[in-house]
């Protein structure tokens, strides 16, 4: 293993249900009607996607650009003091980068990625939106682009997920993919299966990385 990638909602910051209540709002302000397999359906996707989803699937009385654009207002205001940081996540992070490069891989829009990094200073190698890239999770897209910037081919890399698209996507990618089930959106159990290692919390992740030889 030469590289491992984080994804960020949800492993690094306890944020699936902020924007679940967001997006939630949102939609409600504008005429559209939230139904049960949305909030899962969502996770992962890129900001055009999910708009489009929002607009198309949902009702939203108004355009994906707009919709888009008030959901991340909200969030980047939610995130105006300080990111939701899931406790001992940065400590990790730093622990990991002493032995290996870094990257962030998230379906977050680049402005708050930014936040994130602003507030944290983490030394990650490279920060990868799925704005960024042709589709978001799970297709492997983003995990592929975080690889190609650190200069590892994507089977040397380790990924970190939560969620069930989040893990289809590093799958996706070839990637070693280490778990950690979000306690609010558990991942699909199939999926989990595939997953290298699964560990409860992200402070047990440096545990059950491989020794770097």
């Amino acid at each position: 293993m030469d590289a491992v990638i984080f994804d960020l909602d949800g492993v690094l910051v306890d944020s699936e249900r902020i924007w679940d209540e967001v997006r939630r709002a949102v939609v409600a302000e504008h005429g559209g009607t939230w139904r049960e397999e949305a909030t899962r359906a969502l996770q992962g996707m890129s900001t055009p996607e999910w708009a489009r989803y929002l607009v198309e699937e949902l009702g939203a009385r108004s355009t994906p650009a707009e919709i888009a654009t008030l959901v991340v207002k909200r969030m980047a205001a939610r995130y105006a003091a300080e990111p939701p940081l899931i406790p001992g996540a940065v400590e990790v992070v730093r622990q990991v980068s002493n032995r290996w490069p870094v990257a962030i891989a998230s379906s977050s829009p680049v402005i708050l990625i930014k936040g994130f990094l602003d507030v944290t200073g983490l030394p990650v190698g490279a920060a990868v939106s799925s704005e960024q890239v042709g589709a978001g999770k799970p297709a492997p897209d983003v995990y592929l682009r975080a690889a190609e910037l650190l200069g590892v081919a994507p089977g040397q890399c380790a990924a970190v997920e939560d969620t069930t698209n989040g893990l289809r996507s590093a799958l996706a990618a070839g990637m070693a993919v280490y778990a950690v089930p979000n306690p609010h959106f558990p991942p699909d159990p199939e999926v989990l299966k595939q997953a290298t290692a699964v560990v409860e919390k992200i402070t047990d992740l440096p545990g059950a990385l491989p020794g770097r030889g």
